[in-house]
C-alpha cells in the first residue's frame, strides 16, 4: 500500500477541539507512559509492555471510554489505540490513571501512516474498528476508511486467525463493509453476514440511546486464515 496514495484522500476531518486542564495535565506528565511516538521502527510490543501477550489494535477509539473498559475487563491482552483527535487521546489517558490500567498505549495520529510505519506484520491477535465516520454523502464514500486496499494491507499487521472486527450504525456503510470484508480472499467470515455484538465489545452510550429508538448496530468479525 502506497502512503502517500492512501494518506491524500483522508477519513477523518482534523476538528480542534479543546482540551480541558485535566486532560492537558495527563497528556503532559503521563505521555511517557501511555504515549507511543511515531517513528520508522517498528514497535517491539514485548518490551513495551514487558510480557509477551495477545495485542489488540483499536482504530480511532473516540473519547476511550469503551477502549479502557475492556482493557480493565481483559487484563490478560494488551491494547494498542490510535486516534487523531487530541481530546479524545487525552480523555482516555484520564481513564487509564483512574482504572491504574498498565496494559493500553496509545499513537496520536493517522491510522494508515502508524499502520504502515509502527506495526509488525503478522503480530496482532485483534483489529477493532468501531463506528468509524460513514461518510453519509456518496460523493464523500471514497473518504470511507474500510476500502478495499485499507484492507489489504491491514491484514498483513494480523497473525494467522486473527480477527478484523467492523462495527457501524450505518447500514449502507455496514453492506459496503461486508462486500469489502467478503472479497478479501485470506479472510474468513466468522458467521452468515452480519455477526452478533460479542460480549467484549461494550456498548456505548450512544449505541443504548439509538437501540432505544429503534436503530441498528452491524458488526462483522472476520478470521485471517491463509
Amino acid at each position: 500500500m502506497n502512503d502517500k496514495t492512501q494518506s491524500a484522500v483522508r477519513s477523518y476531518v482534523l476538528r480542534q477541539g479543546r482540551l480541558t486542564k485535566g486532560q492537558d495535565r495527563v497528556l503532559s506528565d503521563k505521555w511517557q507512559e501511555y504515549g507511543l511516538d511515531i517513528s520508522e521502527d517498528v514497535l517491539d510490543f514485548q518490551k513495551i509492555f514487558g510480557r509477551n501477550a495477545p495485542v489488540v489494535l483499536e482504530i480511532g477509539y473516540g473519547n476511550g471510554e469503551s477502549l479502557a473498559q475492556m482493557a480493565e475487563n481483559n487484563p490478560e491482552q494488551d491494547y494498542i489505540g490510535i486516534e487523531v483527535h487530541r481530546p479524545g487521546v487525552g480523555h482516555l489517558f484520564l481513564q487509564l490513571e483512574e482504572k491504574a490500567l498498565s496494559n493500553v498505549r496509545s499513537f496520536e495520529g493517522d491510522a494508515v501512516t502508524i499502520i504502515n510505519q509502527c506495526i509488525p506484520n503478522d503480530s496482532l491477535s485483534r483489529v477493532q474498528i468501531f463506528f468509524p465516520d460513514p461518510w453519509h454523502k456518496k460523493r464523500h464514500n471514497k473518504r470511507r476508511l474500510v476500502q478495499a486496499s485499507f484492507i489489504s494491507h491491514l491484514i498483513t499487521k494480523v497473525k494467522n486467525e486473527g480477527v478484523i472486527h467492523l462495527a457501524t450504525d450505518w447500514e449502507p456503510y455496514a453492506e459496503q463493509m461486508l462486500e469489502v470484508m467478503s472479497a478479501e480472499t485470506r479472510l474468513v467470515n466468522m458467521a452468515d453476514g452480519f455477526h452478533p455484538r460479542p460480549d467484549y465489545r461494550p456498548l456505548t452510550k450512544f449505541e443504548r440511546r439509538g437501540e432505544r429508538k429503534g436503530h441498528g448496530v452491524w458488526d462483522l468479525l472476520f478470521k485471517k486464515s491463509c
